[in-house]
């Protein structure tokens, strides 16, 4: 009996409109980020792009928050990474609800909002640990994990509290100088480019076709003179083993041999 695949159909299309939340776990760690800076005061992310009107249309700072916390929560600091992966990773897609910034603006954003973004990351890892959240992503927040039922002055005094801010600060500005010190090194590397491109003769899908499948024609061309090569070295090897074992086999010549020479015994009474 045959074998019987799942459906696979890539080229087609959805029947129906599709919301990428539905292909998100509902407790993904990028619902708390976006729930949170929600929740966040971010006018003075604002307060930058005021007057400009339509002339410049920059992306949605709260769209651009999310993101860039999400990522570095994730350990993706390089700004071409994370343009690649609102394209490609379901959660950065989720947050970045069709928005598709390129790497040098996501760096610009950074480097523009350095000291707001700053203070709002801080304020995000202290809800995530007020929240009851041991860590958020790959960031660890505070090994004292906040029970509902305890009081805030038994969880944490304020002294500790002053304490993990200038660390929580210290780690936050770390990150941001890792991802500063990454895309500076990328775009050394790489120059305007976000260096996971396929070069341009294979960007259309009709010339990449075309391209592959002569690519496939050269290695089978190469393959069948290999064979060829094996063939013909073997058919050499093989003879020569014939040869050798029919010499082998064939009777030696036997030397000379002196016959001795006897006189017939004479019979008694002869």
């Amino acid at each position: 009996m045959p074998t019987t695949y799942r459906p696979y159909a890539p080229d087609q299309l959805l029947l129906l409109p599709a919301s990428l939340k539905e292909w998100l776990p509902e407790a993904h760690l990028a619902y708390f980020v976006s729930d949170t800076v929600e929740a966040l005061n971010l006018r003075a992310f604002h307060a930058r792009y005021e007057g400009d009107g339509r002339r410049r249309q920059p992306f949605d700072p709260s769209m651009m928050v999310k993101v860039l916390v999400y990522a570095y929560a994730s350990g993706v600091f390089s700004s071409r990474k994370i343009a690649g992966r609102l394209e490609e990773d379901v959660a950065f897609r989720v947050l970045g609800s069709g928005n598709f910034p390129a790497h040098r603006t996501i760096r610009e954003f950074r480097q523009l909002h350095l000291a707001e973004f700053s203070a709002l990351f801080v304020q995000i890892v202290q809800l995530a640990r007020e929240a009851g959240l041991v860590k958020l992503g790959r960031i660890g927040i505070d090994g004292t994990k906040i029970k509902a039922n305890a009081s805030k002055h038994k969880a944490m005094s304020y002294g500790r509290m002053l304490e993990q801010e200038q660390r929580l600060k210290s780690e936050i500005a770390d990150l941001l100088k890792q991802a500063e010190a990454q895309d500076a090194q990328e775009d050394a590397q790489y120059g305007d480019r976000r260096g996971d491109e396929l070069p341009d003769e294979l960007g259309r899908r009709e010339q990449r076709l075309k391209i592959i499948q002569a690519a496939k024609a050269r290695l089978q061309a190469r393959q069948r003179e290999q064979d060829q090569r094996t063939d013909a070295a073997w058919t050499t090897t093989a003879r020569r083993a014939v040869r050798a074992e029919v010499a082998a086999s064939a009777p030696s010549a036997c030397p000379r041999t002196r016959h001795r020479t006897t006189s017939p015994i004479r019979s008694r009474g002869s």
